[in-house]
């Protein structure tokens, strides 16, 4: 038997008898499966499924290689990991810490499948806390006038690290398409769920003069457009008229720790499909 599994994410065209096709090519291939789900959505007529499997005697690479063949003959792309793999994390933060602090402690606390190699951030303030955590830190301002030598700048810093996600722990910068097609990597973001309603600086005290009784948190995938890119994760919180605004900011500061650290789970597990400007999320 392996010593691994595979998890293979596939959509396409929906037709009748896919999981039968799927979970019987995996049984004529000596494989047992291990979870399987699947979604379709009535509207694009698409099929989505995530399935896990023990290769047994298979090598893990050859047995990926050939799904991927394999879903391919179905009219279906496949995306195929391994389940032991820890992928390669890199973190991009201003001065704002919660989302930081709180992805490393779950990372060292082991849950996160990952390896977080790097901190990139436009201000110095988290470099004595990143060498703290072990981890590499680069200071590298973004100059307005000089953007994209800004970002290249960044790259360069990331390219030996070799990440396959960046998590942008409240990293307050938009990415542009140059850099978003250069790093070769997912990129999500979070922020408050208060846009467009109170968008600009301050936004907690905005929500407080207007007396807001939902406050909330958005994972992301980022894209050039500012907060536009495809959803992971939301949660909300109630609130009312006895929060003040540091109340109101410390809540969401929990949202966004939370919905967060959720999202980077999901895709560091293989759990997310993207089509269009919309996600399937296998939880």
């Amino acid at each position: 038997m392996s010593s691994t599994t595979l998890v293979a994410l596939l959509s396409g065209p929906d037709q009748p008898g896919l999981v039968a096709k799927v979970s019987g090519y995996i049984y004529q291939h000596g494989g047992n499966i291990i979870h399987a789900d699947q979604h379709r959505d009535p509207e694009e007529n698409i099929f989505f499924q995530r399935i896990e499997w023990d290769p047994m005697k298979t090598p893990a690479g050859e047995a990926a290689k050939e799904f991927t063949e394999f879903a391919r003959s179905l009219g279906m792309s496949a995306r195929v990991a391994d389940s032991s793999h820890r992928p390669r994390v890199a973190i991009m933060v201003s001065r704002f810490a919660h989302c930081f602090h709180d992805l490393i402690l779950r990372w060292k606390a082991g849950e996160l499948p990952a390896e977080i190699v790097a901190v990139v951030s436009n201000h110095p303030d988290l470099e004595a806390e990143s060498r703290h955590y072990g981890l590499p830190f680069y200071h590298l301002p973004i100059d307005p006038a000089q953007k994209e030598a800004s970002e290249d700048h960044q790259l360069e810093a990331l390219r030996p690290h070799r990440p396959e996600l960046v998590v942008m722990a409240r990293y307050m910068q938009i990415l542009s398409s140059s850099f978003l097609d250069k790093v070769g990597c997912p990129v999500i973001n979070i922020h408050h769920s208060f846009l467009p309603a109170f968008a600009g600086g301050k936004p907690y005290h905005q929500a407080y003069r207007r007396g807001v009784k939902l406050i909330g948190a958005t994972a992301h995938y980022a894209t050039p457009v500012l907060d536009d890119g495809p959803i992971i994760q939301q949660d909300v919180v109630r609130v009312t008229h006895r929060h003040h605004i540091k109340e109101l900011i410390r809540k969401g500061r929990q949202l966004e720790q939370a919905v967060l650290a959720q999202a980077v789970l999901w895709q560091l597990q293989n759990r997310i499909l993207v089509y269009g400007n919309k996600t399937v999320v296998f939880d």
